[in-house]
């Protein structure tokens, strides 16, 4: 009898379970369509490949704009030993007023043509030390004279739009 009883009371539990896991089977297994699917994959493949073709339209652009700059920014490198002679020349005491007069053309000429380039000169006298555009080479104690301002100019600063071409060498008052 007792054996019945548990018979009886198992029956049920397992007619639950069945139902259960048959309900779930078709809820979890939806109708795929194999043609829908191969769609959507080649679609997906598409539509990330024309991101990756964009993404590289996009990067070879920004290099290019890049190197264009990089090229300028070499080409004033190297005509900077030209500006800081004649620098140094228009310092110099001379008698001949033809030959300063001639070496001023030749600043003047040369500066002219830096800015045509749109290469901008900084490190004037005076001004405040910034280190992301001036290398302070000297530091003095003067009265009068404000905390981390230019005191002395050695080498005048070069940059093109945002990119430093040669930092500005400065002497700064602490």
């Amino acid at each position: 009898m007792a054996k019945k009883e548990k018979e009886k009371k198992e029956t049920p539990v397992e007619e639950v379970i069945e139902e259960t896991s048959v309900e779930e089977t078709v809820e979890a297994a939806p109708e795929v369509n194999p043609f829908e699917e191969k769609y959507n994959a080649e679609r997906d493949a598409h539509l990330r490949l024309a991101a990756e073709f964009d993404n590289f339209r996009k990067r070879t652009a920004k290099e290019k704009e890049s190197s264009y700059l990089n090229g300028e920014a070499d080409a004033v490198e190297k005509l900077l030993p030209v500006y800081d002679n004649l620098a140094r020349a228009l310092k110099q005491e001379t008698a001949d007023a033809a030959f300063k007069k001639g070496v001023e053309m030749t600043m003047t000429e040369l500066v002219k043509i830096l800015s045509t380039m749109g290469v901008e000169i900084f490190g004037q006298e005076g001004d405040t030390f910034d280190p992301n555009l001036h290398n302070a080479v000297m530091h003095t104690d003067e009265e009068g004279v404000a905390e981390n301002t230019i005191t002395q100019v050695f080498q005048q600063g070069f940059k093109i739009g945002d990119k430093i071409v040669r930092f500005a060498m400065v002497q700064v008052a602490n």
